[in-house]
């Protein structure tokens, strides 16, 4: 984890303050407050929000404390090391949580992120943008990318995890 420093932290708790107050004054992020704040909509399904909402909210407990959003988003920093950013966006792929990423998981992220971008791609388009990814990933042929196989793609192929890296963190 990068080291964060006072000032960070102080630019933290304000975007905290915000976010934790944005539907109730509580001092805690709802899953509700969470959403608003990543997509500007509180009232849409997101796969995308829900698996980051799920991230971040380490102890399970419905609701993102001030802890859980510092070291989330230290996964952010520009200085965290590649392979913490490619540990969190397995984690984020993996989305039934089974230690491995199946092409159903990778379908349905990307599907889901094109969505909520306004893109509209063939499912043709899709599935080779699968099979390329478990082409070049799955080096055990077992139709599921594990996550030592995740993180070794990810280093390989650093466009995936330049959403990873919020400058302004700096």
């Amino acid at each position: 984890m990068a080291a964060v420093t006072v000032k960070e932290i102080k630019a933290l708790n304000e975007l905290f303050r915000k976010l934790s107050s944005s539907v109730n004054d509580d001092g805690v992020i709802s899953r509700e407050e969470f959403q608003l704040g990543l997509f500007r909509n509180s009232n849409e399904q997101s796969l995308f929000a829900d698996r980051m909402f799920n991230l971040f909210d380490s102890n399970n407990d419905g609701e993102i404390d001030f802890g859980e959003f510092i070291r989330s988003l230290s996964t952010f920093h520009p200085d965290t090391p590649q392979v913490e950013k490619a540990i969190f966006t397995f984690k984020l792929y993996d989305i039934w949580q089974t230690g491995f990423i199946k092409r159903e998981e990778v379908k349905k992220m990307i599907t889901e992120l094109l969505k909520e971008s306004s893109l509209i791609i063939s499912d043709d388009f899709i599935e080779a943008i699968i099979d390329k990814t478990f082409e070049e990933a799955d080096y055990g042929r077992d139709g599921k990318i594990d996550i030592e196989e995740w993180k070794d793609f990810a280093i390989r192929n650093p466009s995936l995890l330049k959403n990873m890296t919020i400058p302004y963190l700096k």
